[in-house]
C-alpha cells in the first residue's frame, strides 16, 4: 500500500518544489486537494464566479489544485497578477507595522535545517524518493528499509514564523538597549494544517513578534488588536466583512492565556486572517535554555523578563478575502439597450496590480505602436504598473473594457489615430466607466497624483 501512495504523490509533486513535507505523501491529503470544482460561470454562486475570473484574470494559475489551494487559504501557483498583488499586499503590511511609532525590526530566519526547538513538519527528497520507487535491484523489504532511513534523514521545515524571532531575540536586545517595548517581524513561508487533516501546506505568513512589559501585555495585545483591524479595514470595498473577535478557549493556541482573531466573512462563513496571541514568557524561556539573565531587559529601572504578543496573519487568504470584498456585478445597457451584468473588480487602488492599461485598438498604425511603446516604458520608469497594448489588438475596444474591469486595472487609455495628430488619448476609469481627454503629456502625472491620493486614503 505504501508503494501505491508513493507512486500517487510523485505524480502530484512532478511540477512542485523538490522538498516538500512527507505528510503530504498520504492519500488523504491528496484527495483532499481536489474537493472544489470550479463549474462555469454561475452569478448565483460568487465562489465559484470569482475562482473562474482568478484564472481568466491571471491571477491565479489553470488547474484544479491551484483554485482548490488558493480557497484554503494556501500557496498555489500564481499568475502574473496575483504574483504583484500579493507583493502589494506584503509591502503595505510590511509599512504599517514598521510606520506603526513603536520600535519594530525586520529579521530573517532559516526555513529549515536550524531549527533549535524541534519543531517543524518533516519534508522529503522527491528526487531521491523517485530514484527508490523506480530502483528494480531492491526488494521490498529493502525499499522500505530505504525509505525509512529516508525519512529519519529529512530536515525539518518550519510551521510559523515565531520561532525564530524566539531565536534572534537575545541577538538584538544591545540594539534597543534592552530597553522595552520592541518587536522583530517578518514574512515567509510556513507550512500549515490542510482542512486539520494532519496533512500540511504551503502558506505565506507575515508575523510580529511584540516583547514588552509583564504589566502592560493585555493594553498591548488590544492597542495591535485595534490596529490591525482599521488597517484590514482601510482597503476593503466592504469594511464591515472584517471583524474582530476574542478567541474562545478551545480556540487558543498552545501556551496563550488570551487571543483575538480578524475574521473575514466568506459566503461559506467566517474564515481567520490573522490571530493575535499573548504567550507569557514561557516560550521565551524555553527557547534560550531558562537563563532569565540572557533575556532580561528593562521596564524602566526593573529588570523583568518580556512577554510576548504573536501577530501571525496569513497572507494568502487575505488575498482571497480581497478580491472577493471588492467583486462586483455592474447592471449596464449594451448598445442594443440590452441589459446585462458586468463583472468588476474593484481592488483598492494601492492593491490593484495593474494601475493602467494601454490599447490600441484593432488594426494599429507602426506609429501607434512606437507612441504606446514609449508611454508603457515612461509609466514603467516611473513605477507604475502598465498592461502592454501589444498583447491583444484584435478584440474590440468594448470587449477590452470587459477583460480589464475583470482584471481589476484602475484605467484604460486608447492610443488611436486623433493621438497622433492632436496628442490626445482617451482615458477610461474602472470606476465611474467615464471616459475622458488627455494630453499624452499629462497622463504620468495623473496617475501619479492619484497613486498619492489613494495611499493617504
Amino acid at each position: 500500500m505504501i508503494f501505491h501512495c508513493m507512486k500517487r504523490f510523485r505524480i502530484c509533486c512532478e511540477t512542485r518544489s523538490i522538498r516538500v513535507p512527507c505528510r503530504a505523501f498520504v492519500g488523504q491529503y491528496i484527495a483532499n486537494r481536489y474537493k472544489t470544482t470550479v463549474c462555469p460561470n454561475d452569478e448565483s454562486d460568487p465562489t465559484r464566479m470569482l475562482l473562474e475570473l482568478c484564472v481568466d484574470g491571471y491571477y491565479v494559475a489553470p488547474g484544479q489544485v491551484h483554485t482548490d489551494l488558493f480557497q484554503r487559504g494556501m500557496c498555489c501557483n500564481y499568475g502574473p497578477l496575483g504574483v504583484e498583488l500579493k507583493k502589494n499586499l506584503l509591502e503595505q503590511w510590511w509599512s504599517s507595522i514598521k510606520m506603526s511609532r513603536t520600535p519594530v525590526f525586520g529579521i530573517s530566519t532559516l526555513t529549515n535545517g536550524d531549527n533549535k526547538s524541534g519543531e517543524g513538519n518533516p519534508s522529503l527528497d522527491v528526487e531521491h524518493l523517485n530514484q527508490l520507487l523506480d530502483a528494480d535491484e531492491f526488494n521490498k523489504a529493502q525499499r522500505t528499509q530505504m525509505i525509512l532511513m529516508l525519512l529519519r534523514q529529512s530536515t525539518s521545515l518550519r510551521t510559523n514564523l515565531l520561532q525564530g524571532a524566539l531565536e534572534q531575540y537575545s541577538s538584538w536586545l544591545e540594539l534597543v538597549n534592552r530597553r522595552l517595548p520592541f518587536g522583530l517581524a517578518e514574512t515567509g513561508l510556513s507550512f500549515q494544517p490542510l482542512d486539520g487533516s494532519g496533512s500540511r501546506a504551503e502558506a505565506t505568513s507575515a508575523s510580529l513578534v511584540w516583547f514588552c512589559s509583564p504589566r502592560s501585555t493585555s493594553q498591548w495585545l488590544d492597542h495591535w488588536a485595534r490596529l490591525r483591524l482599521q488597517w484590514w479595514r482601510k482597503f476593503a470595498l466592504a469594511p464591515s466583512e472584517f471583524s474582530s473577535r476574542d478567541a474562545q478557549v478551545d480556540e487558543l493556541q498552545e501556551g496563550a492565556s488570551r487571543g483575538v482573531k480578524i475574521v473575514y466573512s466568506f459566503p461559506w462563513g467566517q474564515e481567520t486572517l490573522e490571530n493575535l496571541w499573548s504567550l507569557g514568557d514561557s516560550e521565551l524561556l524555553q527557547t534560550n535554555g531558562g537563563v532569565r539573565a540572557k533575556i532580561q531587559c528593562f521596564d524602566g529601572q526593573k529588570l523583568v523578563v518580556p512577554h510576548v504578543i504573536s501577530v501571525v496573519s496569513n497572507m494568502d487568504r487575505s488575498m482571497m478575502a480581497y478580491m472577493h470584498n471588492s467583486l462586483q456585478l455592474m447592471k449596464k445597457h449594451d448598445g442594443k439597450q440590452k441589459l446585462y451584468r458586468r463583472k468588476v473588480l474593484k481592488l483598492h487602488p494601492v492593491l490593484a496590480p495593474v494601475k493602467v492599461a494601454l490599447d490600441m485598438g484593432r488594426g494599429a498604425t507602426l506609429e501607434q505602436r512606437q507612441v504606446c511603446d514609449g508611454l508603457l516604458q515612461e509609466f514603467l520608469d516611473a513605477g507604475i504598473s502598465a498592461w502592454p497594448g501589444s498583447i491583444d489588438i484584435t478584440s474590440s475596444v468594448e470587449k477590452l473594457n470587459t477583460k480589464y474591469d475583470e482584471m481589476g486595472v484602475l484605467f484604460t487609455m486608447v492610443i488611436d489615430e486623433n493621438t497622433l495628430e492632436s496628442g490626445l488619448l482617451q482615458v477610461r476609469s474602472r470606476d465611474t466607466t467615464i471616459r475622458e481627454s488627455k494630453h499624452i503629456s499629462e497622463v504620468k502625472g495623473f496617475l501619479l497624483r492619484y497613486m498619492r491620493a489613494a495611499h493617504k486614503m
